[in-house]
């Protein structure tokens, strides 16, 4: 075997193992965001969707049946959704606060989330 296909060998091989690499890698560009579920639900609906969002003052629900809120987009506060959860209360679950939330959307205007993450809190004050 000459050198040239000993380049051409190598180059094949590297090009291989990168394709195999990045198989089961999402590339996507992140969570969608309220904004965008309520603007084009027909793509979302019936769908697991990730996203996140803030807890609307005066709308967080806690029962002993679940916790339902509205959660408002964090660019755009007029754009809004409907989310309710039937799992463990997850802690400093509280209104004003930044979530993540991953579950199915049943509706243009609601989802059954089936995990919330609570946003970090800031390490500084102003």
């Amino acid at each position: 075997m000459d050198r040239k296909q000993k380049t051409v060998l190598a180059i094949f091989f590297i090009f291989f193992v990168g394709v195999v690499g990045l198989w089961n890698v999402d590339l996507s560009q992140g969570y969608p965001m309220i904004s965008e579920l309520r603007e084009n639900p027909d793509r979302y609906v019936d769908n697991e969707v990730d996203t996140m969002g803030v807890i609307k003052n005066g709308t967080l629900d806690i029962s002993t049946s679940g916790i339902s809120f509205i959660l408002q987009d964090v660019e755009d506060e007029t754009f809004e959704i409907e989310v309710e959860y039937k799992g463990a209360l997850p802690a400093d679950l509280t209104e004003g606060k930044g979530i993540s939330i991953t579950g199915m959307m049943v509706s243009h205007d609601r989802i059954e989330a089936n995990r919330i993450v609570m946003g970090c809190p800031s390490k500084y004050t102003e």
